[in-house]
C-alpha cells in the first residue's frame, strides 16, 4: 500500500515556512492504519529478539506504539512531558533549535535487561528519540530497534541514532 497517499502536507504550520506532515488522514483510513501497524510489527519481528516493551513518545507515539505492543504481546511505556506521570519518574532534557525540552518515564517502567523498541510517527532532528534512548538505557533497558512512520531526511535526525537499528516506513 502506498502510505504517502494518506499523509497530508500542510504549508506554514505550525509557523510560516514549515511544511507539516499530517498523519491523521492515515489514521482515519482503517486500511492504511492497519497496514502501517502491520509493517511496524513485521519489522519488529524481523529483529529476532523478544520484545518486552514498546515505548512511544507523547502523543502520536502512543497512537502507533500501543497497537504495535498489543500485536507483539509486549507492554507499552508512555514517554511523557514532565509532570504528566503520577509516580516517581526519570527525566531527560534535550536541546531544540531554540531552547530545550524534557521527557519522562516512570522509574519502574523498564527493568534491566528488557528489550525495548521505540515507535513514533516522525523523525525530524532526533532530539526526542535520543532523549528516549537515554531514559531507557539509564533504567537498564536494551534498545533493540527504533521505528518511524516518517523520516525527514533533510533534518539529519538519523545522525543521532548511529549504532541503533532504525526503520522508517516513509522518507521525505
Amino acid at each position: 500500500m502506498d502510505l504517502t497517499k494518506y499523509i497530508a502536507a500542510i504549508q506554514d504550520f505550525p509557523s510560516e515556512g514549515i511544511l507539516f506532515r499530517d498523519v491523521t488522514p492515515l489514521m482515519q483510513d482503517k486500511d492504511a492504519y492497519r497496514a502501517t501497524i502491520d509493517e511496524f510489527v513485521e519489522w519488529a519481528k524481523s529483529l529476532n529478539e523478544e520484545i518486552h516493551i514498546v515505548t512511544g513518545p507523547e502523543a502520536r507515539g502512543f497512537l502507533f506504539g500501543c497497537p504495535v505492543a498489543y500485536n507483539l504481546e509486549a507492554g507499552f511505556v508512555p514517554v511523557r512531558k514532565p509532570g504528566k506521570l503520577p509516580r516517581e519518574t526519570v527525566d531527560e532534557k534535550y536541546d531544540l533549535e531554540y531552547g530545550s525540552n524534557e521527557v519522562s518515564i516512570h522509574l519502574d517502567s523498564i527493568r534491566p535487561g528488557q528489550n525495548v523498541i521505540i515507535v513514533d510517527d516522525l523523525l525530524a532532528t532526533g532530539g526526542t528519540v535520543e532523549a528516549t534512548i537515554h531514559l531507557i538505557e539509564r533504567l537498564g533497558g536494551n534498545v533493540v530497534g527504533i521505528a518511524f512512520l516518517i523520516e525527514l531526511e533533510a533534518l539529519h535526525g538519523i545522525d543521532k541514532l548511529k549504532g541503533y537499528n532504525v526503520h522508517s516506513l516513509l522518507k521525505y
